[in-house]
């Protein structure tokens, strides 16, 4: 996301600058004027002076003078690695400190001291440098965008606007928390399907390469003639024994050309559309970004982001490329001047039940109250699909499993009983 530098006057006619991390000038001049300020300039800073300017105080940062050579392996091993648990530990701590009323260096310092992550110990170390340097928080922790997200910048913003930073970072741990517990969800219900499925490759590749060219080779010096099934399996075992060089070629280069695609602008868009629609799954896709959008969008309310800027945030929070670009055609018809409503229901993306949340709420001034509600109820749905998931996949796996067991009884044990047929008549 861009950078922008900007000067302009507060109500008391002073002079501000500062620098501000957003998707565009107007969202750089709406959250100023958001700010009580009125913008004078505005300027994007180029990507090649930024990359410069964050190399450079990389290249400043060090593990210090009693960094072992362990400490040295360990940091290139987890290189722009920080776990989830680690941000929500960091926002309960800056909420816990700065509720004290810490200063802000001293806060971070302290807690920079105490990690454990070297990475992000660098990371917080090019904070401090950067906020004695008079850079405000939000835009000194905008120098890594690989480990801040845009909304955990937004409302570090506003906090430090309003004066109220600690509410800022309470609410972020609030959102990380929910955000690692559905992700525990999601991996919990997929994790036996996944076992069920390595343990079908592992076993068919056993099959296909040690066991079926045995089988061949006794029914060739035989002389047997062989059914059409068994035939089929021969001929798969031989293809992979001869070929699997290609095979494996074949399937590294398209993993590699998939992630390739979704890395794309239109291939991550059009990836996510289809992943809303999959069967089984797709329903679950849909509540999660659904659940996603509500909780941000009320938060980035309640903390008194504006209107566009706030779907501005919403749309790089709810991890779907698809949903983001709905949600920003919302930001666009806000900005014509349309109601939220209208505009949410234009996009044909969101459920009854959110609509109606919408309109009641701007028809009472409470979209946020009543959407925080709208993501308690998603969360519930999806804690209740994904538990229903196993369920539903389990038939499907025994139903896979054993065809693919009579597949291979057909195909060995046809000729076996063919050539007992044969010697006893």
């Amino acid at each position: 996301m861009p950078q922008f530098k900007y000067s302009g006057r507060d109500n008391a006619g002073t002079l501000v600058s500062g620098s501000i991390i957003a998707p565009s000038a107007d969202d750089v001049a709406a959250q100023l004027f958001g700010d009580r300020v009125t913008p004078i300039d505005i300027k994007e800073v180029r990507e090649n002076k930024r990359k410069a300017s964050q190399s450079t105080s990389r290249k400043k940062l060090d593990l210090g003078p009693n960094a072992t050579a362990i400490d040295k392996i360990n940091a290139v091993l987890s290189r722009n690695k920080i776990e989830v648990d680690e941000l929500i530990m960091f926002a309960r701590q800056m909420y816990s400190l700065t509720k004290a009323g810490l200063p802000l260096d001293r806060a971070i310092k302290g807690l920079e001291a105490s990690l454990s992550n070297l990475v992000f110990r660098r990371i917080l170390q090019d904070v401090i440098e950067s906020l004695e340097n008079g850079m405000n928080l939000a835009s000194a922790l905008g120098q890594h965008p690989q480990v801040f997200s845009q909304l955990f910048l937004s409302l570090v913003h506003v906090g430090e606007n309003t004066g109220r930073l600690d509410l800022a970072f309470r609410e972020i741990s609030k959102y990380l928390e929910l955000e690692k517990n559905t992700s525990k969800q999601v991996k919990s219900a997929t994790r036996y399907p996944l076992f069920v499925m390595a343990a079908i490759a592992v076993a068919l590749g056993v099959i296909t390469v040690f066991v079926i060219p045995v089988f061949a080779d006794t029914f060739d010096r035989l002389g047997a003639d062989l059914p059409w099934q068994t035939m089929v399996l021969v001929n798969i075992s031989d293809f992979a024994v001869n070929y699997w060089p290609l095979m494996l070629l074949f399937f590294g280069g398209s993993v590699f050309g998939f992630k390739y695609y979704v890395r794309t602008e239109a291939g991550r868009l059009n990836w996510d559309r289809r992943k809303l629609g999959a069967p089984l799954v797709g329903a679950v896709f849909e509540k999660i970004a659904l659940a996603r959008f509500s909780r941000t969008f009320s938060m980035v309310m309640g903390a008194g982001v504006p209107i566009v800027q706030g779907l501005s945030v919403v749309a790089g929070a709810v991890g779907n490329a698809y949903v983001a670009r709905n949600v920003n055609g919302m930001r666009e018809g806000v900005e014509r001047g349309e109601s939220l409503y209208r505009t949410a229901s234009n996009s044909k993306m969101f459920s009854p039940l959110v609509l109606q949340m919408i309109s009641v709420g701007e028809e009472t001034g409470m979209v946020g109250d009543l959407l925080e509600e709208v993501a308690d109820f998603y969360d519930d749905e999806v804690a209740y699909d994904l538990d229903r998931l196993s369920d539903a996949i389990e038939p499907i796996l025994i139903t896979f499993i054993g065809g693919l067991v009579l597949i291979l009884a057909l195909g060995v044990f046809l000729p076996i009983w063919d050539l007992n047929t044969a010697a006893n008549g």
